[in-house]
């Protein structure tokens, strides 16, 4: 039938938590995306709903709409390594649950996919306020701080060794080869997916960054990371441990220390301390509980995907 369009065979995963109507309207955009993709995977960690969310969830699922599949406990690697195991294509593109994708969002990673030498795909993340703007990364960063700037917004192709997990592809059998996303990254879990991505390129794939793959990111104002509270008033741990295992976990003892040192810094000399110095002891007191955290999550070891706990379809 000339004008049909048929669904291109990739799966697309939307780990969600604590989001309702935002997550609805993102699935709604994706399910009207011409094509679309393959199948539809919703990592639901939302134990209550709002009642019309439920039911419009529910109802997607019978139709076949979505595939939904419930965990009982938040927690982002491990909804992501959970769509690695479900996932039906050899290629999955991961979404964040509050976007508006661009029309040719699918097409756009699925193409790049044609060089083999590429085992995953990172595309533009627009904040809002945020403008596409031309530029290169500057390569100046080295060592474990390397491409920690990647510009998410530029227009540019090319290759990195960062991602974003709210709009990244991946080739699903080199994905679950290396373990798929380390589960000790605990709370907002941050730098989870630059971890990711510097083992990914251990292993010998590359990353490529494509502009054409764009999102709008809305960053929802509740929900997702934002259920742990503010970072800068908070004593929580959840909001700095990710980025204190990293360094433990990519850096030598002399780079990671110097990188944890900056980074307790950093986190107390801001405008806000500097108005609301009351503040700091408690936000440091949050950093040295992420720290200690940290240092307990590396002596572990990491907490990657087995060869028992999945097969790899054929």
């Amino acid at each position: 039938m000339t004008g049909q369009t048929y669904p291109v065979p990739i799966s697309v995963a939307v780990p969600t938590f604590g989001r309702d109507q935002v997550l609805l309207d993102t699935l709604g955009h994706l399910l009207d995306l011409q094509p679309t993709a393959g199948e539809i995977l919703v990592i639901d960690q939302t134990l209550d709903h709002d009642p019309d969310c439920g039911r419009r969830l529910a109802d997607l699922n019978e139709s076949g709409q979505i595939r939904l599949i419930n965990l009982p406990q938040p927690s982002i690697t491990r909804a992501m390594n959970t769509a690695l195991v479900e996932a039906q294509y050899p290629l999955l593109l991961f979404l964040d649950d509050d976007i508006v994708p661009s029309v040719g969002l699918i097409n756009a990673h699925a193409d790049t996919f044609n060089d083999p030498d590429i085992w995953a795909v990172t595309g533009q993340v627009l904040q809002p306020g945020d403008r596409p703007t031309d530029v290169k990364y500057d390569g100046l960063q080295t060592g474990i701080e390397a491409f920690l700037s990647f510009p998410f917004n530029s227009t540019m192709a090319q290759y990195t060794e960062n991602v974003m997990a709210g709009n990244l592809s991946v080739r699903r059998e080199k994905a679950l080869s290396i373990g798929g996303f380390d589960e000790n990254f605990k709370g907002s879990a941050y730098r989870f997916e630059t971890e990711f991505a510097k083992r990914l390129c251990r292993s010998g794939g590359r990353i490529q960054y494509h502009p054409a793959a764009s999102i709008h990111h809305l960053r929802a104002s509740s929900g997702g990371t934002r259920m742990h509270g503010h970072h800068l008033t908070s004593a929580s741990p959840a909001h700095g441990v990710g980025d204190y295992y990293y360094a433990l976990n990519q850096g030598s003892s002399g780079e990671a220390a110097r990188y944890l040192f900056k980074r307790a810094l950093r986190e107390v000399c801001t405008r806000f301390h500097l108005r609301h110095p009351w503040w700091i002891p408690v936000k440091l007191t949050g950093e040295l509980r992420a720290v200690i955290w940290a240092i307990q999550l590396e002596r572990d070891g990491p907490r990657l995907i087995t060869s028992d706990q999945c097969a790899l379809r054929p």
